[in-house]
């Protein structure tokens, strides 16, 4: 799940500055971890424990609290609260968190099920709930060998979402969303125009909007779909996140090693059908 760390960690200083270039410095001064990486770590340390999402939010968003998560305001309002509940969030952190599902579950329907029951704890929003499954959907898929044109056609004609644009058609109008449905379609058209990990990354915060979380979710599937990521990547990864944080990271990763999966399909033909189904 380094590809969604790297994501955050590279978009982290052009989230509010509407960047509309791919020609960028990825790790500028000031480039840093935020709550898409806390959570993201969250959610595998619910997959590698006993599954209780809730327990895994609040105890890594408490460990790392606002400002330095850079949590909205009703999350942050939710880690407190002494009996949380779900708030009908249709918010993008459903989706920038969940990538560790389409890794860690081995069909699609558990892939599905499981990203509903990681974003139901606060994001219970059918558009909350749709992003995350649309996100994990799409990491399976692209780690389980289907092309971009499987992946496009079965995230188009499951979840509703217009992927037959580019980003350059999108980058001119497009502004700072923070809902799923107003960042995950365009996270996903990033991955599919990329023509590796690098450019999924620069292509996602090229569009001009929250630029950590488009960069978390592209970046998570770029990384399902392409196995490797270029080593001074991951070597900033490695620097910027806390021990506590990269140990789970690690521990994770040894468990669900997308790049030996990649491998292990290389050269077979892809699945007969333009769209996977559970």
């Amino acid at each position: 799940m380094f590809g969604a760390i790297i994501g955050d960690i590279a978009g982290s200083t052009y989230e509010f500055v509407g960047c509309k270039e791919t020609g960028i410095d990825l790790f500028p001064a000031g480039s840093d971890y935020t709550d898409d990486s806390i959570l993201t770590i969250a959610t595998a340390e619910a997959l590698l424990t006993d599954g209780d999402y809730q327990a895994a939010y609040r105890r890594l968003g408490r460990l790392y609290p606002y400002p330095l998560g850079g949590y909205g305001a009703r999350f942050a309002g939710w880690l407190q609260e002494d009996a949380p509940r779900p708030y009908n969030s249709c918010g993008n952190g459903s989706a920038m968190r969940v990538s560790p599902v389409g890794f860690a579950r081995n069909t699609l329907e558990d892939v599905l099920a499981e990203a509903e029951r990681s974003a139901s704890v606060t994001h219970n929003h059918p558009e909350g709930i749709r992003g995350a499954q649309a996100t994990a959907s799409a990491v399976f898929l692209a780690r389980t060998g289907s092309t971009k044109s499987q992946i496009r056609s079965f995230i188009a004609s499951r979840f509703g979402y217009d992927l037959d644009r580019t980003v350059q058609s999108i980058r001119p109008g497009y502004r700072f969303n923070p809902t799923c449905q107003g960042t995950v379609p365009e996270a996903i058209v990033a991955f599919l125009d990329a023509e590796d990990f690098e450019s999924a990354i620069r292509l996602a915060i090229s569009l001009g909007g929250d630029a950590d979380t488009l960069a978390c979710i592209t970046g998570s599937i770029a990384h399902a779909y392409y196995g490797r990521i270029p080593d001074p990547f991951v070597a900033t990864a490695r620097r910027v996140l806390p021990s506590p944080l990269l140990q789970i990271a690690d521990a994770f990763n040894a468990r669900h090693p997308s790049e030996l999966h990649r491998q292990s399909i290389a050269g077979k033909p892809p699945t007969s059908g333009g769209e996977p189904t559970p």
